[in-house]
């Protein structure tokens, strides 16, 4: 690839990236000065409830680090584990900040875990939606062990996240899942991107410019997109951070939440998405939310709804024996 290429990737990457951290920016400031949850998906965090284990690494990059929650009762032969990857547009964020959810998530009597990736910046311009990807499917291996050491067998999980994360968790559970050694029951995200068609990111003006459209999905796959939009081979170039393109009879249940209004993550994508569900008869639940964008601000109930069937897709799907 040329060096005036390159730019041009880069370029375009930090318009798409710089605009998902404004949305995660705004949905932070949301949730620290408003929360309509109150103490439903909380929990107080003590060692009757479980111990928290941090930055545990599992690869040699700085970011390659995962927070590990086990809940007090470590007497099963077996436990669930359930993975939440953190929101941040690919450029920010941190396992940290969901420290409620995976506490929460614990309280219920399951293994629980945190997990950085590299983000996207001037002082790594080459991470990607694939390579984040990637590490995520690598760290697995190392939660496990980690689990394990600690005495508490996994034998089966669930994947979720928000925005970013819930992209790659999507991509985890729909990709990677049937090549690792654990199977995945279920997977519940919010406003996680999930295809990269023109038409559908129209906020971004790519359906006026192919060049640009190139560009920008370029940057997120990792690599030089040639092929003419709408083709099969189109599909296979970005297939890698595509979840939509792995769907299949046998992908796992899964649990969605979208802003109608999103302009950060184009809520035609995920029509597509849950077409596909449907095409393949795959269980699932979609919690539209009509009056939000990407931080599902001002539909309150509905993400209520969303947080509830979190739970009732776990009793439903990876049940603590």
């Amino acid at each position: 690839m040329s060096k005036e290429k390159k730019k041009g990737r880069i370029m375009w990457g930090f318009i798409y990236v710089f605009a998902f951290f404004a949305a995660f920016i705004g949905s932070v400031i949301f949730k620290m000065t408003y929360n309509p949850y109150g103490s439903e998906f909380s929990v107080h965090w003590n060692d009757s409830v479980g111990t928290a284990y941090t930055d545990i690494s599992y690869g040699s990059g700085d970011a390659n680090k995962f927070d590990l929650y086990v809940p007090s009762d470590n007497s099963k032969d077996s436990y669930g584990l359930i993975v939440y990857l953190h929101a941040g547009g690919f450029t920010g964020g941190d396992k940290s900040d969901d420290a409620q959810i995976l506490q929460w998530l614990c309280s219920k009597g399951y293994v629980t875990a945190g997990i950085n990736y590299t983000l996207f910046s001037e002082t790594h311009p080459d991470a990607s939606v694939y390579s984040q990807s990637v590490e995520i499917r690598e760290s697995m291996a190392s939660v496990i062990a980690e689990a394990e050491k600690l005495g508490y067998p996994i034998d089966e999980m669930a994947i979720g996240g928000g925005s970013a994360g819930g992209c790659l968790a999507l991509l985890y559970a729909y990709r990677d899942a049937e090549t690792l050694p654990i199977p995945v029951k279920m997977v519940f995200e919010a406003v996680g991107p999930s295809s990269f068609y023109p038409e559908d990111w129209k906020s971004y003006g790519l359906d006026k410019s192919a060049d640009a459209a190139r560009e920008l999905f370029g940057t997120m796959a990792g690599k030089e997109i040639n092929s003419e939009f709408g083709t099969p081979e189109y599909d296979e170039e970005m297939k890698n951070i595509s979840a939509l393109l792995w769907i299949n009879e046998n992908t796992p249940p899964t649990l969605m939440a979208y802003g109608k209004y999103d302009k950060f993550q184009p809520y035609e994508g995920s029509l597509r998405l849950l077409a596909a569900l449907e095409d393949n008869n795959i269980p699932h639940d979609y919690y539209l939310c009509e009056h939000s964008g990407h931080g599902l601000q001002n539909d309150n109930k509905v993400y209520v709804e969303y947080m509830r069937k979190i739970l009732e897709y776990l009793n439903t799907y990876m049940p603590v024996n």
